[in-house]
């Protein structure tokens, strides 16, 4: 007889199989932070940079906008590939490839010579970027336990957050001074850095058992035992559901605070920053409370408190002025630092030999429910801040739905 997935998920999370305990040192979570920060560094830097690709390839917004949409969909493709390489071949590998990738293609988007060629660099550079995000995860699970880890990720969120505080200022101040180029010969040299870094301090994690899980089976049987399993799905889909609503408003921030606002580049990225703070901030307070309260449990209720602030955030986007529609998005941005890494914690714990497929289906996942949310947002663009008020709502409100419905219904006793 097959055992049921809650059977399966108790023998592989038994004692002599979990993460053993351990102690982040400073330098492996700012390198593990730097990893994960990658992407979200490659969007930050080069947002101010928008209006000015647009003038030079003298194409609208809309077009320019293309940059971003191909960027999410390297990012949702390029996870499948490197979770189950990870679990083959090794962290440490499947990290080096990705970072080779970045710093080509990032040189590639420096030297585009049309839009077009752009978008299929900024899409190549997300295919290697994303190495650095589904690679860390399953370190992360290698390395720590369940609730340890959803503090580790809460950590890296904190360092994960500087690329949103600094990142469009320095941009802004890089068009000032330079072309738009510089900003991803900036990237490319970040990324040989930090491949540097992971050839001569990061150790191999993977575990051989892993390694013997991964040689034994397919991809395809890998993904579908996992796709079987109604938690992972919960875990899945509220994690990807929430960063919809993250996704969402960095695509549209610089329309809904430039052009709408009319905010100077100086002053969005003052804006930007503010709102990124009530992301580390809750990321923070969420690895305190984890130090009282199940991640399950805390998981739970920032996923409604998060859906009242969507709710909210459609009623000001008719009829409020734009600082309480800022205030309402901090407010349920916010709600990202506490979901996170919770859901992150709760889906890498489902199955841990299979660690790497399952952050690259957390990573797949949220990338692609994240490039359709912006997309649909930019698609029901009417110079007003209602479409992105109800994407975000509606992805906030599904978020909930589904870490209760699925996620966090009671599990069935093991016997």
């Amino acid at each position: 007889m097959t055992a049921s997935p809650d059977a399966r998920t108790a023998q592989v999370t038994a004692p002599h199989l979990m993460a053993p305990p351990a102690h982040p040192t400073l330098g492996s979570i700012i390198l593990l932070g730097t990893l994960t920060a990658i992407g979200a560094l490659s969007i930050d830097l080069y947002l101010p940079s928008l209006p000015a690709i647009g003038r030079d390839f003298v194409v609208d917004a809309a077009t320019v906008q293309r940059t971003m949409s191909a960027f999410f969909i390297g990012m949702a493709i390029g996870q499948i590939a490197y979770g189950p390489m990870s679990d083959r071949f090794g962290r440490r590998p499947a990290l080096l490839v990705g970072l080779g990738i970045y710093m080509v293609a990032s040189l590639g988007c420096a030297f585009a010579p049309t839009i077009d060629w752009l978008v299929a660099g900024r899409f190549a550079q997300a295919l290697g970027a994303c190495a650095g995000q589904v690679v860390t995860r399953a370190i992360v699970r290698d390395r720590y336990r369940h609730q340890d880890s959803a503090r580790i990720f809460s950590l890296l969120t904190l360092v994960l957050g500087v690329a949103p505080l600094i990142a469009p200022s320095l941009g802004a101040w890089l068009i000032t001074f330079a072309s738009w180029r510089v900003i991803f010969a900036v990237l490319s040299g970040t990324g040989i850095v930090v491949a540097i870094a992971v050839a001569t301090r990061l150790t191999e994690s993977r575990s051989a058992v892993t390694a013997a899980q991964a040689a034994g089976e397919s991809v395809f049987v890998s993904f579908a035992g996992l796709l079987r399993q109604r938690r992972l799905i919960g875990y899945l889909l509220a994690g990807a559901l929430n960063g919809a609503s993250l996704f969402t408003y960095i695509a549209t921030a610089p329309d809904l605070l430039i052009t709408q606002y009319s905010f100077t580049p100086r002053a969005f990225a003052i804006a930007f920053a503010v709102i990124a703070v009530g992301v580390i901030g809750s990321s923070q307070v969420n690895r305190s409370l984890l130090a009282r309260y199940d991640s399950d449990r805390v998981l739970g209720t920032a996923s409604i408190v998060g859906a009242v602030a969507g709710i909210l955030l459609i009623v000001a986007s008719f009829f409020a002025a734009q600082w309480v529609m800022l205030a309402l998005l901090f407010a349920a941005l916010s709600s990202f630092g506490f979901i996170a890494a919770n859901a992150t914690a709760g889906a890498l714990g489902v199955d841990p030999l299979r660690a790497g497929t399952t952050s690259a289906l957390i990573g797949s996942a949220s990338f692609a429910v994240g490039a359709v949310a912006a997309t649909i947002a930019g698609a029901f663009h009417d110079g007003t801040p209602r479409p992105m008020a109800i994407v975000m709502a509606v992805a906030l409100v599904g978020t909930a739905a589904v870490a209760h419905g699925l996620a966090l219904r009671p599990r069935i006793p093991v016997g």
